[in-house]
């Protein structure tokens, strides 16, 4: 399936523009499509077009697609899509498509295959070689089985054939091709290739077509099957003293044998798509809290008197009795563009996706959030909780990409004002004089 919407006239951009990351075979197909039938494409894969975990976790770009995904396409008209096949299909021409039913059909098999039978294995042998996915032994072996399956297969149809639909490159054999690259490039050594030269000529014939190498280059087949250390490496810790005797050893050999039987029986690596991959190769960043002293708040527990208890009788007393105003704060944020708000649908989902943008946050904040007033006549504004004396948005890039539209106000928590605020907001009633429109939807972050 495939996503598609337009945008408004003046989120136009000035040419058809492909976001990704470098490198990315998924953006591949779309780009040699795009060679093949002389669609104007301008492809963003580096900053300041596109940055990769930052440009695509902004509004802007999750408004028009809402996965965050990449490769994403916006045409020159505001026409959007995400899914790469999807991408590639539409700047395809009909040569690349099919020009029968019967052809468009062919073409839609094999892209289907490369999806289906071809990537889950190769994923699961080249990932770890990149460094990108934990080593599993097991899995890699099945993986080198199934994809030995897939070269038969190819083998076998391209033993009459040049391409794999028609007479002439199509999406299939574009589609195909991307999803063997890094097979190729990294763990397709001759001795493994052997048995299938059909296959090996197939695709060494498209990466050296012109089009082909404007978007990829040399692709140069590797030598050797590329390996990875799942070696742990040694401690210079000092041997276990060892009981004397015959029976000694039987303890230790019942252990190894237990640790043998686990170790066969782990299930296989969970699948990672490319955008996953990136992410989850990115150096794990330390905690942002981790340099303030330890409070003796314990936020769970006035979560769980707030989502159990009510909130008047128990859950707001609860708070102000255990509130540590040296190791928390509260804050009052407004939305600054209450203007834009149309209808009030909209401006939940704009709350809500502000909450799940800060999910790593719910561990040390609080916040409960109201909409105002009807359809293009509201207005947002909630109280925050946070750890720390500052607003908690700034310890990390990753929650700073909706805090900046609200305007913030530490409150004081010994004030008359703080306490009335924290009762109507966390009750969701009152009088909310500061607002001066009635209550519409109240949304948590907890």
């Amino acid at each position: 399936m495939f996503y598609i919407r337009r945008i408004q006239e003046d989120e136009f951009k000035e040419e058809p523009t492909l976001y990704t990351y470098p490198e990315n075979w998924r953006a591949f197909k779309a780009q040699i499509a795009a060679q093949y039938s002389g669609a104007r494409l301008k492809v963003a894969s580096s900053a300041p077009a596109f940055t990769f975990g930052q440009t695509n976790r902004t509004p802007a770009f999750l408004n028009n697609f809402p996965l965050g995904k990449v490769p994403a396409f916006q045409g020159d008209d505001g026409f959007c899509l995400f899914e790469s096949n999807a991408i590639a299909h539409y700047l395809s021409n009909e040569a690349l498509r099919g020009s029968s039913p019967q052809t468009q059909s062919q073409v839609l098999q094999w892209v289907s295959f490369a999806d289906a039978e071809i990537i889950p294995p190769a994923s699961t042998w080249v990932f770890p070689t990149l460094g990108i996915m934990q080593f599993n032994k097991q899995a890699t072996e099945q993986a080198k089985e199934e994809v030995k399956k897939v070269l038969s297969v190819l083998n076998h149809h391209l033993n009459t054939r040049t391409f794999l639909v028609g007479e002439r490159v199509s999406l299939a054999d574009i589609s195909v091709a991307c999803s063997m690259i890094w097979l190729f490039k990294q763990v397709l050594e001759p001795s493994f290739r052997q048995p299938f030269p059909n296959v090996t000529r197939w695709f060494q014939t498209c990466v050296n077509q012109p089009q082909f190498k404007t978007v990829l280059g040399e692709v140069k087949l590797c030598d050797k099957m590329a390996q990875f250390d799942h070696t742990p490496p040694k401690k210079d810790t000092p041997p276990k003293k060892e009981k004397a005797g015959k029976e000694a050893g039987k303890p230790q050999e019942k252990k190894d044998k237990k640790k043998k039987e686990e170790k066969e029986a782990a299930p296989a690596e969970e699948e990672m798509d490319e955008c996953e991959a990136a992410l989850a190769s990115e150096p794990k960043t330390k905690d942002p809290f981790a340099h303030l002293p330890k409070s003796a708040f314990v936020m769970d527990e006035f979560k769980r008197k707030y989502s159990n208890e009510d909130t008047l009788t128990v859950a707001v007393p609860h708070f102000w009795e255990h509130f540590d105003k040296e190791g928390y704060s509260i804050w009052y944020g407004e939305y600054k563009f209450p203007e834009e708000l149309t209808m009030t649908f909209m401006s939940c989902n704009l709350i809500m996706g502000m909450f799940q943008r800060l999910d790593k946050l719910r561990k040390n904040g609080f916040a409960s959030v109201i909409l105002f007033g009807g359809n293009n006549d509201s207005s947002i504004s909630g109280i925050w909780i946070f750890r720390g004396q500052d607003l908690a948005f700034t310890l990390s890039d990753d929650w700073q990409i909706d805090y900046e539209s609200y305007a913030w106000r530490k409150l004081d928590p010994d004030s008359d004002e703080t306490k009335t605020m924290v009762k109507e907001y966390f009750a969701w009633e009152g009088e909310f004089k500061h607002v001066g429109k009635p209550f519409s939807q109240g949304k948590c972050f907890k």
